[in-house]
């Protein structure tokens, strides 16, 4: 796993208050945070936005984007990003939305994980499969992939 620590550490040397929007992983981005003491001065607030109806009413996901490509979509992933952006007080977020098991639809395999990554310079976006490495072991990698992007963006300001 990442070195929260260090993360935070980017975050406040950066001057960035981090938000989580989160579905699959169910608040474990949020939690590994929080963990450490003193994070508050970084961690914002976190969304779980476990169904369609609380990506739209929390994030502003749209229903027509949820109808046309589902949850598990680099297009949720960046409403949900973007709508933790502007739902909270944060200038970093991040957003983790997939399948993490068991099984899944033929089209979206088990271990599929969308990511957004938001600032007010804007939103990327990626996939990745993880595989079917069963519930507990997807839900952990894409908590640390997510921890990871946060990192990543906090070292390059």
């Amino acid at each position: 796993m990442i070195d929260v620590a260090q993360l935070l550490q980017a975050c406040r040397d950066a001057n960035l208050r981090v938000a989580t929007a989160e579905s699959c992983t169910a608040g474990m981005v949020a939690a590994a945070l929080t963990d450490i003491a003193g994070s508050s001065d970084v961690f914002e607030r976190g969304f779980v936005t476990y169904t369609n109806l609380a990506k739209v009413e929390m994030l502003g996901v749209r229903e027509a984007t949820l109808a046309a490509v589902g949850a598990v979509s680099e297009e949720v992933a960046r409403e949900m990003a973007l709508g933790a952006l502007v739902n909270s007080d944060a200038q970093l977020t991040v957003s983790v939305t997939g399948i993490a098991g068991p099984g899944g639809p033929e089209f979206k395999p088990e271990g599929r994980v969308c990511f957004g990554i938001a600032t007010q310079n804007g939103c990327d976006t990626e996939t990745v499969e993880f595989g079917a490495l069963g519930r507990t072991e997807v839900r952990k990698a894409a908590r640390n992939h997510a921890l990871a992007l946060l990192l990543n963006v906090a070292c390059a300001k």
